[in-house]
């Protein structure tokens, strides 16, 4: 009877202690955003909902807008996505089904030292060694390629600076690989052995194989590590800093062209706030940025649920 009760009293115990860590969770959650909130309510109050879609940022007059942030934000991280994905992909595939043991392991210890590295050492880099090339190689020749075609020729002209959205959205892309591949690679390991050997079995090629076995059995995990390296280009700050120009200055859609962020906003001018309005209007941009993050997450989870509902229909 002894022994019951203390089991019971552990348990009841365990309970509790967990259930106060997940509300500890939203507390947090919760304490931010009212945080965040209070401290932008100055902003929020003198310039409404025009505050998201003006371009002007001007201290000396108090007059400020987020439209130029968000583009940078969105556009950087978008081409960090574009590129880091496949690249990723094609990352993971090799690791886990084309390449010869004695390379396998010191490459997965190697891409998972990538993706520690601190992102002021890419920022460095970026500024210091990639900047250069970028401007005197990489930006002529898609100047002279993409720049050329209809519809999407006005982002790739302009003058070859080497910093900009587009080399700060490279860097992203540079580093969100290690994590998004880092991801790919442990789900893919996690596929039976006996669905790929029954489909080789059968006369499959290793691309249908992973097309047809691997990404329907994987398909939640790799979304779930491309949203991971979302996460990650969304909030970086100093490598964007670093490459992106820092100008609050919209001149045409051009991703050539110097921008700002909003992580790099704030990193670059929170300590120059000397007004309540200056520093109400950083705190907004830190607001947009939380729902930007918090917006894609959601709906990342919803794909997720919807994709987990259609395998259980499937099965």
């Amino acid at each position: 009877m002894s022994s019951t009760r203390q089991g019971k009293l552990g348990d009841w115990v365990f309970f509790n202690l967990t259930r106060f860590f997940a509300l500890f969770v939203l507390l947090m959650l919760g304490g931010t955003v009212a945080s965040l909130v209070h401290g932008a309510w100055p902003a929020i109050e003198r310039f409404g909902w025009g505050f998201l879609w003006s371009g002007e940022w001007n201290p000396p007059m108090e007059r400020f807008g987020a439209l130029i942030p968000i583009y940078g934000t969105l556009a950087t991280s978008l081409i960090a996505l574009i590129i880091a994905v496949p690249v990723s992909f094609g990352i993971a595939i090799f690791l886990t089904e084309m390449a010869p043991a004695w390379l396998k392991r010191p490459l997965g210890i190697a891409i998972e030292l990538l993706a520690g590295v601190p992102s002021i050492v890419y920022g460095m880099w970026g500024l210091l060694v990639f900047s250069p090339v970028f401007a005197n190689y990489a930006q002529p020749m898609l100047a002279a390629t993409l720049g050329k075609l209809p519809l999407i020729g006005e982002l790739f002209s302009g003058p070859a600076l080497g910093i900009g959205i587009l080399s700060a959205g490279v860097v992203l892309a540079i580093m969100t690989i290690p994590f998004i591949a880092s991801v790919m690679r442990d789900v893919f390991d996690v596929t039976p052995p006996m669905l790929k050997e029954s489909a080789y079995g059968l006369g499959a090629t290793t691309w249908e194989v992973v097309w047809h076995v691997v990404l329907p059995y994987t398909r939640v995990g790799v979304i779930g590590g491309v949203m991971l390296g979302l996460g990650r280009a969304l909030g970086e700050t100093m490598a964007v800093t670093f490459l992106i120009g820092n100008m609050n200055v919209f001149g045409g859609f051009s991703l050539f062209l110097p921008g700002n962020s909003i992580a790099s906003a704030l990193a670059n001018e929170f300590a120059e706030a000397d007004s309540p309005i200056y520093a109400a209007s950083l705190i907004e941009l830190g607001l947009i940025l939380f729902f930007i993050t918090f917006v894609v997450l959601s709906l990342s989870k919803l794909l997720l649920m919807q994709l987990s509902r259609q395998s259980g229909r499937e099965t």
